[in-house]
């Protein structure tokens, strides 16, 4: 039988390498960081960190399509909140794409919504939606499915 030599493609031929310098001090605090957070090199992790970058540079551009989740927690007995909520979120369905209810006593629920869109629109959405009195918390994070 024949035998045709075969080369493979590796990742590491696709990636490009880098040097990087830093005080003994912050590469020990990096380090650190990274096996806390679970990861196995520093190359993973100053990925991470470039992609993330990179996604909070975009986002400032207000007309930039992104997505996005908005998690909060809210008093349902407060006033007309509910109401409130369930106005605001028909009246943005093209921006909304689901929505997931927790009740997690009996006056506290956490709600996420995810959503779709133009930057500006998604923040001004959860900008509304956060000013309700009866919001006792709201985070908005938007990010991006490629860069």
């Amino acid at each position: 039988m024949l035998r045709l030599p075969v080369k493979r493609v590796t990742m590491t031929e696709k990636i490009a390498r880098f040097g990087v310098s830093i005080e003994p001090d912050l590469i020990k605090k990096f380090d650190k960081q990274i096996k806390k957070e679970g990861y196995a090199n520093r190359s993973e992790a100053i990925r991470d960190l470039i992609r993330k970058n990179l996604i909070i540079e975009k986002n400032k551009n207000p007309k930039e399509e992104a997505i996005g989740t908005l998690t909060m927690i809210y008093d349902h007995h407060v006033g007309n909140l509910t109401d409130r909520l369930l106005d605001l979120q028909h009246d943005h369905t093209k921006e909304i794409l689901v929505t997931t209810h927790v009740h997690i006593d009996h006056h506290n629920c956490l709600e996420v919504i995810v959503l779709k869109g133009k930057t500006g629109d998604i923040q001004k959405l959860a900008d509304k939606i956060k000013a309700l009195k009866g919001i006792k918390h709201g985070e908005l994070v938007i990010t991006k499915s490629s860069l």
